[in-house]
């Protein structure tokens, strides 16, 4: 585009007039939030950043192009201005700001203060008041001046010596309107835009227009009569029914004109010359970025790019000197004395493998010594000689390793007839014990961010991009191996600084040992059994779309969205849902929603082809991640979830519905293996309940689960005041979900939404639930506060959750926060106990020398394999070990079950 502002070419010389750049900062935000989708911007606490995001990205782009001399941004305070009080109804049609929008406007604050960027808000005025002011000032001092803003009216201040810059693409195309510009899309010049902004009206401002006159007759009558006074003198000129109806309406037209009209002589606290750009708070800056988890490269470098003291950075900050390797590519024959000379102290190690279904392969590997040494080499190329050296040392307990993510190279090794045994430290694990709510935890990030050191970057199928040649790939194999044992060095400072050495070592390490057999060893399934229920869902879905075209009479796309408002709430006309930018929604709760408000059959029909259609996709990517071996091979990560729990990929054994009909049969596809004689199931019952009982040692509580009966019915019976035999289903469910949610943060407001009462009724069961059990009342409250003191909440194995947002100004950061510090000790704990548990369990299966096996570790549930002749001795040792994993006063019960497929042996 000719007219485009992504790249800028006249550029200010030494010589020429200052340039202020001049932006809107709501008006930028708020478009920002909606060209990126928030789900993908998402804090660990749960704070949106898709705005932040946008706008930064648009501000260091365009502080490029433009390089002004001067720079500022406005925002709006409130919708109290004084036009609001002209005009009552000024912006009354504007919805509600999204919540996951608040907040994100004061992130940006933070974010433009630590760039040194001045910024306005004036109370009784828009952000566009401040910008016209500011740009009338700046041209009668002979700047010239640049507006960033999505609001229209700001092209009335466009002249010579200002130029308006106005987003057409989302945030990522700016659109130069120059007098010339203003003049070819309008025919108006932008004197005259008030004028024409006036007799148009402004739906998004709520501004009446005159009824039969759009822009074009609008436009037409200025450029008849010159101005909007001279037209309004000269009203009854107009002919026809259009003039009719702008005398009809003539108040209000001239109403709009005061309104429209841009204020020039704000009041402010600095004028353009003190607007001059200053050199960043470089930390301060980057402080904010790893807050808000931005890590984007990109975003940083062009952010840091034009900080106006970058020139005068005399060299990057502090960075660790470059490390000199000594590196060897070894030959056939050269590994065995390499490891003989090297391997006496700890060396860090760094591959190159694949894996899937079930199989993988090494194919390259480079180690590391603190002295400086380093080897590469290909373990297809090893003699004999160097193939019994490597295995040795691999297998050697008592020679250090230092790896990253060392649960891949355990699950890998095995396929060459290797086996790792000395891991004295996993990087990843220990990076997530010491921040286990950050985003990436990749070895060229970690390596960034605490030695100071550029590394090849991960590559999108998780391997490690390196250079084209040979040399150059073995080269930074081995400085990715270095890399690795200067990480595990400074994680061995950080580990008991946060109190968690002994959890990496006593829990997370010999959990992943473990995990890594699981993966290997992987859960049998019945093909068949699958497949056939795969064409069962298919046929279902096809079933449910014959239902909805036969419901509303004509066929139509069940997934376009935009199809289904015009059905929903034109065809049809059924009851609006919430209002999205793209419509109404029709998501799940929306149509959950619908189906209690309507008669209509549609919503329940679409509520099935989505539930079909999801387990349809479940049961097909199950199919697809079976083995040659007739086995699933999931992958279980430690790292994902912050409060300790495991999650399970390819396949995610977690989507796998457990208290539906379909996804009891989908279980019952998960089989025993050839060798062995049925399946074992085993977890915990109400293990966070348990938890939170003894963490608040509240005595009703203990009381009701020590009593042996239904902990919900007893529970139920004292919040409601009546006998145990008088709690129906009901009061039952009720508690139930609220137990729960107390264990989870929830709110009276997210209790209301999960049990469909209103929020009062919700607030009421909590105070009830609270009167009768002070204790919990006490612990959650005494939980936050601790945690507000310390800065993070621990659980009872001192697995530490940092939360800085709990102290936030911003009150969304920190109610996110305060949720958290009340979930965390509780599932965190729950999750410790399974690992506990899991561990103890194989112990004890190993002791026994049985050859019973563990495969997987569920939604808190352990599942087994048991041969022949071994049921009684490992249900027996599953119960012991698993009651023993930790001392409660609410007494740990354990829950097990046995049957030739998943789900027969549920319990």
């Amino acid at each position: 585009m000719a007219d485009s502002a992504s790249k800028k070419t006249d550029q200010p010389t030494a010589a020429a007039r200052p340039r202020l750049m001049l932006m809107d900062g709501h008006s930028l935000a708020y478009r920002a939030f909606f060209a990126l989708p928030a789900e993908n911007f998402t804090t660990a606490t749960g704070q949106p950043t898709n705005a932040i995001y946008g706008f930064a990205s648009m501000l260091a782009n365009t502080l490029r192009d433009e390089a002004p001399t001067h720079f500022a941004v406005a925002f709006d305070v409130s919708r109290k201005t004084w036009r609001s009080a002209e005009f009552p109804e000024y912006k009354a049609n504007r919805s509600k700001t999204p919540d996951e929008f608040k907040g994100q406007v004061e992130l940006i604050g933070e974010l433009l203060d630590a760039m040194k960027v001045p910024r306005f808000a004036v109370d009784g005025f828009e952000a566009d008041d401040v910008i016209a002011t500011l740009a009338t000032q700046a041209e009668a001092l002979g700047f010239d001046v640049l507006i960033v803003t999505g609001d229209r009216d700001s092209f009335q201040l466009v002249s010579e010596h200002t130029t308006v810059l106005y987003p057409t693409k989302g945030v990522s195309e700016l659109t130069r309107f120059t007098p010339e510009k203003v003049e070819e899309k309008y025919g108006l010049t932008p004197q005259q835009y008030p004028d024409f902004a006036a007799l148009r009206g402004d739906p998004s401002d709520n501004l009446p227009g005159i009824p039969g006159v759009g822009e074009k007759t609008a436009a037409k009558w200025i450029t008849q009569f010159g101005s909007f006074a001279e037209l309004v003198e000269r009203a009854e000129e107009v002919k026809g029914k259009a003039g009719q109806n702008f005398r009809d309406h003539l108040d209000a037209v001239k109403l709009n004109r005061v309104l429209t009209e841009m204020v020039k002589d704000v009041a402010l606290p600095k004028t353009p010359a003190d607007l001059a750009r200053a050199p960043y708070d470089r930390t301060a800056v980057t402080g904010v970025l790893d807050v808000l988890e931005i890590r984007n490269a990109s975003l940083r470098e062009r952010l840091l790019a034009v900080d106006p003291g970058a020139a005068e950075e005399e060299a990057p900050a502090p960075a660790a000197a470059a490390v000199s390797l000594d590196g060897s590519v070894l030959g056939v024959g050269e590994l065995a004395p390499w490891l003989e000379s090297h391997a006496g102290a700890p060396l860090g190690i760094s591959t190159v493998d694949t894996w899937a279904l079930g199989t993988g392969n090494v194919s390259e590997i480079a180690l590391a010594s603190a002295g400086g040494a380093a080897a590469w080499f290909e373990p297809s190329a090893l003699d004999e000689a160097d193939e019994r050296a490597f295995a040795a040392w691999a297998a050697d307990a008592a020679k250090p390793k230092v790896v990253h993510n060392a649960k891949a190279l355990m699950r890998v090794f095995p396929e060459h007839g290797w086996t790792l045994a000395g891991v004295a430290m996993d990087t990843a694990l220990a990076a997530y014990l010491v921040k286990p709510g950050r985003r990436s935890f990749a070895l060229d990030v970690l390596s960034q961010e605490y030695l100071h050191r550029e590394l090849a970057p991960a590559a999108a199928d998780g391997q490690l991009a390196f250079g084209a040649d040979d040399t150059a790939e073995a080269e930074a194999l081995m400085a990715q191996a270095r890399a690795v044992l200067d990480l595990g060095d400074a994680f061995a400072v950080k580990l008991p600084e946060v109190g968690a050495a002994e959890l990496l070592h006593d829990m997370e390490l010999p959990t992943s040992e473990l995990l890594a057999r699981l993966e290997r060893a992987g859960i049998a399934v019945d093909q068949s059994h699958l497949e056939a229920m795969e064409q069962q869902f298919a046929a279902a879905v096809q079933q449910a779309v014959k239902e909805a075209h036969a419901a509303v009479g004509h066929e139509f796309n069940l997934g376009s969205p935009k199809q289904l408002q015009e059905v929903f709430f034109g065809e049809l006309d059924l009851p609006k849902t919430k209002k999205t930018k793209t419509g109404y929604t029709t998501d799940a709760d929306a149509l959950a929603w619908l189906a209690t408000q309507t008669d209509h059959e549609l919503p329940v029909l679409m509520l099935r082809h989505r539930e079909q259609a999801k387990l349809r996709v479940t049961v097909e990517g199950l199919v697809k991640m079976i083995a040659a071996d007739g086995r699933v091979h999931t992958s279980f990560s430690q790292t994902v979830a912050a409060t300790g729990r495991l999650s399970s990929t390819d396949p995610n054994l977690q989507n796998v519905p457990v208290r539906t009909d379909e996804g009891r049969a989908i279980r019952r596809g998960f089989v025993v293996g050839e060798g062995y004689e049925s399946l074992m199931t085993a977890d915990y019952s109400q293990i966070e309940l348990r938890v939170m009982a003894h963490l608040s040692e509240d005595e009703g509580l203990l009381e009701a689960f020590q009593s042996g009966e239904d902990l919900h019915t007893t529970v139920a019976s004292q919040v409601f005041g009546v006998e145990r035999s008088e709690v129906d289903a009901e009061m039952r469910r009720k508690i139930k979900a609220m137990s729960y949610g107390l264990a989870y943060g929830l709110s009276a407001f997210g209790l209301a939404q999960q049990l469909n009462i209103e929020p009062g009724e919700a607030r009421g069961l909590m105070e009830t639930f609270f009167e009768r059990f002070g204790g919990v009342r006490d612990y959650l409250g005494r939980v936050v506060e601790e945690a507000r003191a310390t800065g993070y909440t621990a659980t009872v194995f001192g697995r530490r959750r940092y939360l800085p947002d709990l102290n936030s100004d911003n009150r969304q950061r920190r109610e996110a926060a305060e949720r958290m510090a009340l979930n965390a000790p509780i599932q965190g704990t729950a999750a410790d106990i399974v690992k506990v548990a899991m561990l103890r369990v194989d112990k004890a299966i190993t002791g026994a020398g049985l050859k019973s096996r563990m495969l997987l570790q569920v939604h808190d549930e352990i599942v087994l394999e048991i041969a022949p002749g071994e049921r009684e001795q490992v249900e027996e040792l599953v119960r012991r070990e698993m009651a023993a994993a930790v001392d409660l006063r609410a007494p740990l019960d354990v829950s097990v079950g046995v049957g030739p497929d998943w789900e027969s042996a549920a319990h």
